[in-house]
């Protein structure tokens, strides 16, 4: 199956109705070209925790950081469904995923399986599937060359996250890559040959090992490109954290969600600590040091 015919399976992928119903209102509220499903939750479908949403707008691609990041709740038929939204343009969010920002998310996670939960159009949807592909593609040549001369397609795969852990800010468990190969087994078979091939790199199969011929040239270049983002990965998980303490909408009332869920103490979100969570904190934080001494 090409890589495009595999893209468009899973992004078609059915999603629970409550679920495209909470995308079609966030999509109404941004005015927005499309929006992506994926996580966990798409895996299991279930609607326990938080929805994660990406939800891709018009206009030229933004400068400066993205996305904007946000928090929603909505009762649906008796039972309070919650998502965190990133939010940014679909031209920025299609370079990211080709691989021409500094930024690694978008590649190294919409690799991974998602949906398109709504979309404007046809337009739209051939768009998103594009970046998809790309950030398929972007994967791939870092996989290969970071990956062993020959092996299977899942040593390649391994070799991918282990090197985007090493990017980001958050540390990742011993063999964290081995659990999203596990549980998401159907979708990364054969989606490496695939990649390869719509990328243009050269390999050759014998049953399951794989020998990918990328020119010593070619790996240094793309080990170059990597070197660039590994190094300033973390710098832009920090400088990222810091603006959404400031842009983050909702952040109070998804702290209160997760304390509660964490702790069971239930914490009331007033409007002062709706503007301001850092400020309120202290409080917050005094609140659950005397509930626990009363436990």
């Amino acid at each position: 199956m090409t890589l495009a015919a595999r893209v468009g399976a899973a992004l078609s992928r059915t999603v629970d109705p409550a679920v495209t119903l909470f995308a079609a209102r966030l999509a109404v509220e941004a005015d927005a070209l499309a929006v992506l499903f994926y996580g966990s939750n798409l895996r299991t479908g279930s609607r326990e925790g938080v929805l994660d949403f990406y939800v891709l707008t018009g206009s030229e691609p933004e400068k400066g950081l993205w996305p904007t990041v946000s928090y929603r709740e909505w009762e649906h038929e008796g039972e309070v469904l919650r998502a965190k939204i990133a939010t940014m343009t679909l031209a920025k969010f299609t370079e990211a995923a080709s691989g021409q920002t500094i930024d690694t998310t978008i590649w190294a996670r919409f690799v991974q399986p998602s949906a398109l939960a709504w979309c404007r159009d046809e337009a739209a949807h051939g768009a998103v599937s594009q970046a998809i592909e790309a950030a398929a593609i972007t994967a791939a040549r870092l996989a290969v060359a970071v990956g062993p001369d020959s092996g299977e397609e899942a040593d390649y795969w391994r070799a991918l996250f282990r090197a985007t852990y090493k990017a980001e800010l958050r540390v990742e468990k011993p063999g964290r890559e081995n659990s999203i190969l596990e549980l998401n087994a159907a979708h990364f078979e054969g989606l490496l040959p695939a990649a390869m091939q719509a990328g243009g790199i050269a390999f050759v199969q014998d049953g399951e090992m794989l020998t990918p011929h990328m020119p010593a040239s070619e790996r240094e270049r793309v080990l170059r490109w990597w070197g660039k983002r590994r190094r300033r990965g973390k710098l832009l998980n920090v400088a990222r954290l810091a603006r959404a303490t400031r842009t983050f909408d909702g952040a109070a009332r998804y702290a209160a969600w997760k304390i509660e869920r964490h702790t069971g103490e239930k914490i009331e979100v007033t409007p002062f600590r709706e503007k301001h969570p850092l400020l309120a904190a202290p409080a917050v934080a005094l609140q659950l040091w005397r509930a626990k001494r009363r436990r």
